[in-house]
């Protein structure tokens, strides 16, 4: 690991886990919002990343919804945070145990709005009550279908079992994303090369009815997005 990349892990560090400590302490969905926002302002700032979103008018500041994304950078939360930006939607990100019990992101994890997917667990019950009570509050689901990053030479990997049975069982309207250009390559360019004026583009799909199951929700994203 070059200088360059020890500096930006320490940064990132020192930022995640400030925010981390900031967003304990508040005391509203609109200022988890807002410092989660803030956040990703800040770290996509001082990587030179601008976030260009496509498609912003299909969301309904009003809508609760289940935001599915492909995921293949630990940036990927930031950027659907800039995505989401003039919208008052918060999201309860859907979280490994890994991630709760992580140095570098457990303390923002637990305090910035998630809910534990602990696949050891012999029962999913907790869980799905846990999704109910956060969704009672006003906020949207949101989860990265793939389960993990996807670090293969492909667009998308097979989307794990549940995402569908969370909006059916909560009613909720699938709000699907799609992050185009591979965010981990351009982090590695941000940091390694420290490369300014980078972008990222985000797509926003066409919202989809929970109750649609014509196909699977891995072919209909597919299908939206002109993913092979």
């Amino acid at each position: 690991m070059s200088l360059k990349q020890v500096r930006m892990a320490l940064y990132a560090l020192y930022l995640t886990n400030k925010y981390g400590f900031k967003l304990k302490k508040a005391s509203s969905n609109a200022e988890k919002k807002k410092l989660r926002l803030e956040y990703s302002d800040t770290l996509l700032s001082r990587l030179n990343i601008e976030i260009i979103v496509t498609g912003a008018d299909k969301i309904d500041p009003e809508g609760q919804y289940l935001l599915i994304s492909n995921h293949r950078s630990i940036i990927d939360p930031c950027i659907i945070e800039q995505a989401l930006k003039n919208t008052p939607i918060l999201g309860l990100w859907i979280s490994k145990k890994e991630l709760y019990n992580s140095f570098f992101f457990g303390l923002f994890v637990r305090n910035g709005g998630s809910i534990l997917l602990d696949r050891e667990s012999n029962t999913m019950g907790s869980f799905f009550k846990d999704i109910k009570k956060g969704l009672s509050t006003g906020v949207s689901i949101f989860v990265f279908p793939e389960g993990t990053r996807n670090k293969e030479d492909t667009d998308l990997t097979e989307f794990k079992e549940g995402s569908q049975l969370i909006a059916v069982k909560n009613r909720l309207p699938i709000l699907p994303v799609y992050i185009k250009d591979n965010a981990n390559d351009i982090l590695r360019r941000a940091i390694v090369n420290r490369e300014k004026n980078l972008q990222i583009e985000i797509i926003i799909g066409d919202v989809i009815d929970y109750k649609d199951r014509s196909m699977s929700l891995e072919q209909a994203y597919r299908k939206m997005f002109n993913i092979q």
